[in-house]
């Protein structure tokens, strides 16, 4: 699709990862009508939500619309990996939207976290014992 203005949730990599997650959902065809439509709106609330996001002046205002985003991208893949597991769609099908979905996901949280903080040291799963 041809764009002869660039809005600002056109430079986001997570808004194509996104968009890509919405054709994978909508090509999978789930069977059960209901699941397909919560699946349906899941991905393109996942879209919507990174575009309002781009939009948004403040960064905690950023960050709140981010999430919801991350948390319809969690919804969308989730629906396509039901459908598989009750033969409504195809396991390829789960696969690839769990595979966008993990990226949208990674790419979400960073945009969600604060500018300068870096994400937390893993703890060490095997500390030294106190003496």
């Amino acid at each position: 699709m041809p764009r002869t203005v660039r809005l600002p949730h056109h430079s986001l990599v997570a808004y194509e990862i996104a968009t890509q997650l919405l054709a994978v959902v909508a090509e999978s065809k789930i069977a059960d009508v209901r699941l397909r439509d919560q699946a349906l709106r899941a991905a393109k609330s996942a879209c919507l939500n990174i575009a309002e996001a781009a939009g948004r002046a403040s960064r905690a205002d950023q960050a709140r619309v981010f999430t919801i985003a991350r948390g319809e991208a969690c919804e969308a893949a989730a629906a396509v990996e039901i459908g598989a597991i009750t033969g409504h769609c195809s396991r390829e099908s789960s696969g690839r939207a769990n595979q966008l979905a993990n990226r949208l996901v990674g790419l979400l949280t960073g945009l969600i976290r604060p500018r300068g903080n870096p994400a937390p040291e893993p703890k060490n799963p095997n500390p030294k014992p106190r003496t």
